[in-house]
């Protein structure tokens, strides 16, 4: 019997109801990356309003319901509508850019012009929707993401106490990380590693000023790059301190990490981190290099690589699984040499003298851009908002805000040398006399050790990390996974010269290839223990 045209019309409607709901797809987001994601919609296994749909309701799923990770503080009430342009320009054959299509997730200290507050955590800051996207920002919307949501952070990017606990805000509350709910996400970049490694988004952009990147990716079994300083313009973003804030994405791999660094990547000609040199044309020229990381074209049989050994020793576990790194990397002839030491003494205390005085500055700016209707527009409104609050100083203290107070303009010559310092020290001093006299292409280590359980009687408990070489340089740092101890993640980081990320990446990418993936998180509650 013949079916009307209606009937088959309804039919066909029928059909495509059942395939469009999310349900449906054969899509696993806790395992996706960007390259999964292009590949479903090239051969039409999914729309863009479907993905989006599918990190929508998991955001609903596992935020505040379920494992409750606390890795999200809003949502784009427009994503959806997004979604349905991106897939009107898609299927019309008009491609944004390498990035079309794809949900990223900011942290919230980056400014997005979507319906949602820049925050840094801070209930002060609760109502700032500012109406304007960071540059970054514009650069992701430009080659084609959505800005699905934005990330709990520790709060003021972890500089507000002395103990303070990473991934905590006043806004948010405390991240999990969702291999063991129990153990912490580490900070600041919380909530965006936490959010890749549970499936919330394929991606996310995080901030470090000094391990804020790399110990979140580490301890979540992510990818995570800290680019140069300036690399990525930090124009939109709250600050700490400009000579050592960076940007950058924290992914499910080496490959989707230098993908977003191509968009991002865009040189500050103000060059924040007063390089002697800066070619703010060089990052333009290696964009695509970015994109197609190519890594056919590294010998490693030709790469002299140092060990950062004072990242050893802490932790036998770690420490095993880091001479695993080096021996595939060994058998694939890299040499190695050891490098025992790389900061000169009072390099760390220069440093934090530096983050005060450019807290104190760069905040007072960017608070006095804001709205006149907020309640805080300079760090000392800051300090006083935060006593008078209910929750703000409920768990430990603002000493960090209350020192940066004290360097004002009449600390300024104090400001200059301590900047000297710490810029010769950690450079000429620091890692390029190391690479130098060595004749290193790059620097390993550890990039910590598995979480600890998350304490906010008294805060933080770190154990070993590697950060601070690269981060007070202003130098390029990558992360990604190594192994595995007792059901949590361990990084391996590579960091070396001045705008080598392209290096780094491919021995990163290298080294991915070679290794054995680990699996992604099951959200347990606890810590598992063994039977009697």
């Amino acid at each position: 019997m013949l079916k009307s045209p209606y009937c088959i019309l309804l039919i066909i409607l029928l059909s495509y109801s059942s395939w469009a709901q999310p349900d449906s797809l054969d899509f696993d987001p806790l395992r996706a990356d960007i390259a999964t994601i292009k590949e479903g919609y090239a051969r039409g296994a999914w729309s863009i309003h479907e993905v989006t749909s599918v990190y929508l309701e998991r955001i609903e799923q596992m935020n505040q319901q379920g494992p409750e990770l606390g890795a999200i503080l809003s949502v784009n009430p427009n994503a959806l509508a997004i979604a349905d342009s991106l897939d009107q320009l898609y299927r019309a054959g008009r491609i944004l850019g390498p990035l079309h299509g794809i949900p990223i997730i900011l942290k919230d200290n980056i400014e997005s012009r979507d319906s949602m507050p820049t925050t840094a955590g801070s209930r002060a800051l609760a109502a700032n929707y500012s109406g304007r996207d960071a540059a970054l920002t514009a650069r992701l919307r430009a080659a084609g993401a959505i800005i699905l949501a934005k990330a709990n952070l520790s709060e003021w990017a972890n500089f507000r106490g002395a103990r303070s606990i990473s991934g905590w805000s006043a806004i948010g509350g405390f991240t999990r990380n969702p291999y063991i709910l129990t153990r912490n996400p580490c900070g600041s970049s919380s909530g965006s590693a936490v959010a890749v490694a549970a499936g919330l988004a394929p991606v996310a952009i995080g901030t470090e000023t000094n391990g804020s990147i790399i110990c979140p990716s580490q301890s979540n079994g992510l990818v995570g790059l800290k680019p140069s300083v300036g690399l990525v313009p930090g124009k939109g973003i709250i600050p700490i301190a400009h000579s050592q804030d960076a940007a950058g994405p924290i992914a499910k791999t080496v490959q989707d990490a230098a993908l977003i660094l191509s968009v991002i990547a865009d040189p500050d000609s103000n060059n924040p981190a007063r390089f002697s040199q800066w070619d703010t044309h060089l990052y333009l020229e290696e964009g695509l290099q970015f994109q197609k990381l190519n890594i056919d074209s590294l010998d490693l049989s030709t790469m002299r690589i140092g060990i950062y050994s004072q990242a050893l020793g802490e932790d036998q576990r770690v420490d095993e699984l880091f001479q695993q790194a080096t021996t595939l990397l060994q058998n694939k002839g890299v040499e190695f040499v050891e490098v025992p030491d790389i900061l000169p003494a009072e390099t760390n205390y220069a440093s934090f003298e530096v983050m005060l005085y450019e807290f104190h500055l760069g905040l007072n700016a960017y608070l006095g851009s804001l709205d006149s209707s907020l309640p805080v527009h300079n760090l000392e409104e800051l300090i006083a908002f935060n006593k008078a609050d209910s929750i703000e100083l409920q768990w430990f203290g603002q000493e960090y805000l209350e020192m940066a107070l004290e360097k004002d303009s009449s600390q300024v010559d104090n400001y200059f040398g301590h900047l000297d310092k710490m810029l010769q020290n950690s450079r000429e001093l620091g890692i390029d006399r190391v690479m130098d006299s060595l004749k290193l292409d790059a620097i390993i280590a550890p990039s910590g050790a598995p979480a600890w359980i998350t304490d906010p009687v008294n805060g933080d408990h770190y154990i070993l990390g590697s950060s601070s070489p690269a981060a007070i340089s202003g130098y390029p740092n990558i992360s990604l996974p190594m192994g595995m101890i007792k059901g949590l993640p361990v990084g391996l980081s590579i960091f070396g010269r001045l705008r080598s990320e392209l290096l780094l990446l491919q021995i990163a990418a290298a080294y991915e290839a070679e290794r054995k993936a680990i699996e992604p998180p099951k959200f347990l509650q606890s810590d598992p223990l063994p039977k009697n």
